[in-house]
């Protein structure tokens, strides 16, 4: 069968799934290398932006980017029910493609009108694609492992070329021909996707009778709560910009962070009181919770890497090279950069930790992935003391700020999801996977918010007040670590 085909070890499909996911990378990373940039360029010049203020266009990057997680809960919702993750991946990639040709047509209407189905998209793509990676390796085992490790670094060479293509041209030609670029990524994947389909066998497909009345009824009431949804949202958005509800967009972010955390802390109460969980699936839930607090503090400061920071290499920083200007968006390749350099090195450090009874507990990894954020943000506020108008800082201060931040994102991410699952209750893992997915989407939301204070404070002043901040957390974690550990339990 073509599914049992291999090359290197691995089934022949993983190639196809390697290249949609590096081309979605490319699109995605590429258009957000540029938004806060065109969002934030006066409205009259060569090349023209939105002409918005720091706080204004922050609000709405982290509305934009907090969207993309929130609707990953939705989209694994639809592939599992209705559609398939097949399916699901080549709609979200269709949708994604229209979000950037939308907003390579100069306009308001059509600039908001592509982050809606970028977001959209992603949410339907991200998730499946992933998925359907799992599925060809069925037996599971250390062949899965590499596996995920081989298409993780599709991720990461596509996040690596989006801002370098993308970039080059929005900065240096036409805004909108980096966001026609990252469309043109997108349309790349879709093909070789649909191309390379008769290689992934049955993965992805629905396993349900589309005939059943039952699935039916499960369709049906999809799209009328689906187009309610979308109805109810376009009647707030009408309201708010005629003026009738008195709302800026940091309102709406900062009152839609505070009231999904609140929910959140709701959800947890109850299934600590009427949950039905014993004891000790009572402390492991603590525990996902504290780590859910702990990821969203620490997305809110590394995602300043789309917008806080993107404007200080843009604005404040010396990107000549002999007599060429580096285009700043460039500088958000240098993660992706680490992260391929340094993921194999983090994977062999806990390796050899673990072969000798001393590999780090997840609550540890945690604490110290903030406090290694927390050092970036004192490297780049130490950066931002030293520079002004007339004495640009080194981009060296962003590649050692980077640096901090990817050794950070390796100690807590790959650790993050892979703890909440063996952590939850059998009845719940889903449902704390999603609690995973909305801590990135609130990290991402707050910051936004945060990147916003740029309009009132001084870059070395925000750098330093998220160091504190975040290394402040860090410290909190460091030292409630082997309390946390003990609620474990037998969890490793």
């Amino acid at each position: 069968m073509e599914q049992e085909r291999k090359i290197f070890g691995h089934p022949v499909a993983l190639i196809t799934l390697f290249f949609t996911e590096m081309w979605e990378r490319f699109s995605y990373y590429g258009m957000r290398a540029l938004l806060m940039l065109f969002m934030t360029t006066p409205l009259l010049g060569s090349n023209p932006g939105l002409g918005l203020g720091v706080a204004h266009a922050s609000a709405i990057y982290g509305l934009y980017t907090a969207s993309v997680y929130f609707l990953t809960l939705a989209g694994g919702w639809i592939a599992d029910n209705l559609w398939g993750q097949r399916k699901a991946v080549f709609v979200g990639g269709c949708i994604i493609a229209a979000g950037h040709f939308s907003m390579a047509v100069p306009g308001n209407v059509s600039f908001f009108l592509g982050l809606i189905l970028i977001a959209i998209g992603t949410g339907l793509l991200k998730p499946n694609v992933s998925t359907m990676v799992g599925e060809l390796y069925p037996e599971g085992g250390a062949r899965r492992d590499a596996g995920f490790s081989v298409f993780y670094m599709g991720i990461n060479t596509g996040a690596f070329l989006g801002p370098i293509i993308c970039g080059a041209l929005g900065e240096n030609w036409n805004w909108h021909a980096g966001f026609s670029a990252a469309g043109i990524g997108m349309v790349l994947g879709l093909i070789q996707y649909k191309a390379g389909a008769k290689l992934l066998g049955n993965a992805g497909l629905l396993d349900e009778d589309t005939s059943s009345t039952r699935f039916k009824n499960k369709n049906r009431n999809f799209y009328l709560i689906a187009g309610s949804a979308i109805l109810l949202l376009v009647l707030f958005g009408y309201l708010v910009n005629q003026g009738i509800f008195q709302l800026s967009m940091e309102d709406i972010a900062s009152g839609l962070g505070y009231g999904i955390l609140i929910l959140v802390l709701i959800y947890f109460i109850y299934l600590f009181i009427a949950g039905g969980h014993s004891g000790p699936e009572k402390k492991r839930l603590g525990v996902i919770f504290w780590l859910f607090i702990l990821a969203a503090v620490f997305w809110s400061g590394f995602e300043q890497a789309g917008s806080s920071l993107n404007l200080f290499a843009d604005q404040d920083t010396n990107r000549m090279v002999g007599g060429w200007e580096v285009p700043a968006s460039w500088l958000q390749s240098v993660n992706p950069i680490f992260i391929i350099v340094l993921a194999p090195v983090f994977g062999w450090l806990w390796t050899w930790l673990a072969a000798r009874n001393a590999n780090p507990s997840a609550p540890l990894k945690f604490a110290l992935g903030l406090i290694g954020l927390s050092a970036g943000f004192f490297v780049i506020s130490w950066g931002a003391a030293n520079s002004g108008p007339g004495n640009l800082a080194s981009p060296a201060w962003l590649i050692v700020t980077y640096f901090f931040h990817t050794c950070g994102e390796l100690c807590l991410s790959p650790v993050g999801l892979s703890s909440v699952t063996k952590l939850a209750p059998k009845s719940r893992v889903g449902q704390m996977m999603g609690i995973w997915f909305v801590a990135a989407a609130l990290g991402n939301l707050f910051a936004g918010l945060l990147s916003g204070q740029l309009e009132e404070l001084d870059s070395q002043a925000l750098f330093s007040k998220v160091a504190m901040f975040i290394g402040a957390a860090g410290i909190i974690a460091l030292l409630a670590s082997p309390f946390v550990r003990k609620l474990m339990g037998d969890v490793k």
